[in-house]
Parts: structure tokens; sequence; C-alpha cells
């Protein structure tokens, strides 16, 4: 039986499928070397993505973004991505999803809204989650394989103290505490929180202790007392830090509004300690930065010589 023996409808989808497979071998083939920027181990970066990592740079503040300069992030992503899978550091889309809510909450939008802002602008969310996750394994990866080597030690600390000249041996303190928040609901007027606050400071005059905190708070309407938590002066901002110095034991700080309500710490100890200094923390964690830098641009250098990266058409 010939083609043109063949019944109209057969014969009209076997021309479709005949032309589907020509523009596969010839046309589609050159199509699909021009938008292939560059294969890296087997796994294509092209120019739409160069293109959407170009507009979510500019989005975030780049200037002027380099074309080079982007395609070199793409390439360093994917490298990472498969060293990271060698090691079984392989976030799921839930990881990946909570981590692009946590960007948008620090922008004061939820997942949906922030999806909103980069579509509006021409840009996949996909472009930006990709970079999370590359960011997400990479610093898991280094600091999961290199970790012995990128301890600071205190010896290391006061060394480094000493050659600049400042001293790490200033007072700190261990604070035992249990935050306390008169609740007010969400939306309630300002009112609201004026009365609450008055009212905290009513209870600020009457508790010595944190054993009258805990009988005054936990028995109230509308308000919570936690459990104790445990922090050093080097865990706490300089604020907290200095409120915390001028009140007395067993005393509540000064009342504070937040998105819950009116919150206050009842202090419910606080004793000098060597562990650690505000001071002595910042120069470890500049330390730790260093090293943890260094460790990384050498790695990846070392896992990029060894990748496979293709530019098709290249000679």
């Amino acid at each position: 039986m010939t083609i043109a023996s063949l019944p109209t409808r057969r014969y009209s989808l076997l021309l479709r499928s005949l032309l589907a497979l020509a523009l596969l071998l010839g046309g589609g083939a050159r199509l699909h070397a021009q938008s292939i920027a560059v294969m890296v181990n087997g796994e294509p970066i092209t120019n739409l993505d160069i293109e959407q990592r170009i507009k979510l740079n500019t989005l975030t503040g780049a200037k002027n973004p380099d074309r080079q300069a982007i395609l070199n992030d793409l390439i360093d992503e994917k490298v990472k991505i498969k060293e990271a899978k060698k090691y079984g550091v392989d976030p799921g889309a839930s990881d990946i999803e909570q981590s692009y809510g946590g960007m948008a909450q620090r922008m004061r939008l939820n997942g949906d809204q922030l999806t909103k802002v980069l579509e509006g602008k021409g840009i996949r969310p996909d472009t930006l989650k990709q970079r999370i996750k590359a960011d997400m394994v990479w610093t898991a990866l280094v600091r999961g394989r290199f970790k012995e080597s990128l301890q600071v030690g205190e010896k290391d600390v006061a060394a480094a103290a000493q050659q600049t000249g400042e001293t790490t041996e200033t007072n700190a303190f261990e604070y035992r505490m249990q935050p306390i928040v008169l609740i007010v609901p969400r939306g309630a007027p300002q009112s609201d929180f004026e009365t609450r606050r008055k009212e905290a400071d009513t209870l600020r005059e009457r508790v010595t202790s944190c054993e009258e905190a805990n009988s005054y708070f936990k028995s109230m309407r509308n308000a919570a007392i936690r459990e104790i938590v445990v922090k050093t002066s080097a865990d706490l901002p300089p604020p907290l830090r200095d409120m915390l110095d001028k009140t007395p034991i067993g005393h509540l700080t000064t009342p504070e509004v937040t998105k819950q309500g009116i919150e206050m710490v009842a202090l419910c100890g606080r004793k000098e300690t060597t562990v650690d200094t505000p001071k002595k923390r910042e120069i470890r964690e500049k330390m730790y930065a260093e090293k943890y830098e260094a460790k990384a641009k050498s790695y990846l250098q070392e896992i990029r010589r060894a990748a496979m990266i293709e530019y098709p058409g290249a000679k």
C-alpha cells in the first residue's frame, strides 16, 4: 500500500509524524543547539536560564550584571548540586519551599505574594528556588565535610584578639529568663495595646520573683509565660543585654509592643561566666567565616576542574 492510497485521516497523522521527525532531526536540532549555552555534566544551561538570572539579579540590586559572570554562577550551581548529591545532601521540594517562604517572610510577604512579584518582573519562581537550593546544599556540604578543619579554638581567638590589640576579658553573664506576653488579638485597636501596657507596668511593681511571675501569669487570661531559657551575653543583642543588666533579679523588664501583644522577660538569674563574651563570639565568627570562605573556594575550584563543561558549537 502506498502513502497515497491511505485513508485521509491516517495519511494526515502519518504526515504530521514525518514532519515532526524532520523537525527533530533538522531544524529542531539547530534550535536545540541555539538555546543551550553550556552543558554541565550532561545537564543544560539555556540562554533562557541566563536571561532569567540576569532579571533576578537586577531585581535584587545588581547593577548591569555581566552575562559571563552570570553563566559562571549557573555553572557553579550545577557543579555544587551534583557534588552534594554524591554525599546524600539533596533537599526535597518541601525544604526548598520552606526556605522560599522564609525569604518571602523576611520581605514581609508570603510565598504566593513573592511569586507574584517575581512573575510581574518576568521571572520564573524556579529561577530563585534553584539559587536557594544551590546555596542550601553547598553550605551543608562544606560544613559537613570539613567540620574539623573549620573549627576555631580558644587559643586561636586569643591570638587573633592580641594581634588586633583588643581585649576579650570583659564581663559576661549567663541569664536565666522567662519570656512573658500579655496577648492582644490581631487587628485590635491601639487602645487595647495601651490598656495592656498599663497592666504590665502595674505587674512590674508587684512581681519580685519568678515564682510570683509564674503565679500571676499562669492564672491570668490572655497571658502566657514560657519555660525558662538560658542565654549568655554573647547570645543577646546589646540593647537586651543592657536591659537585663539593669533589671533586678526576680523582676520584669520594660514592656515592649510586639505582634503578639505586650512582651516582657522575668529575670530569674544572672551570674558571671567565662564561657563566652560578645567580643570572643565576634572574633570567633569572623575567623570561622574566613576559614569557610577559603575552604569553599578551593573545594569549588577542585570539583569544577573535574566537571565536564561543554559549549555547543565550540571547536
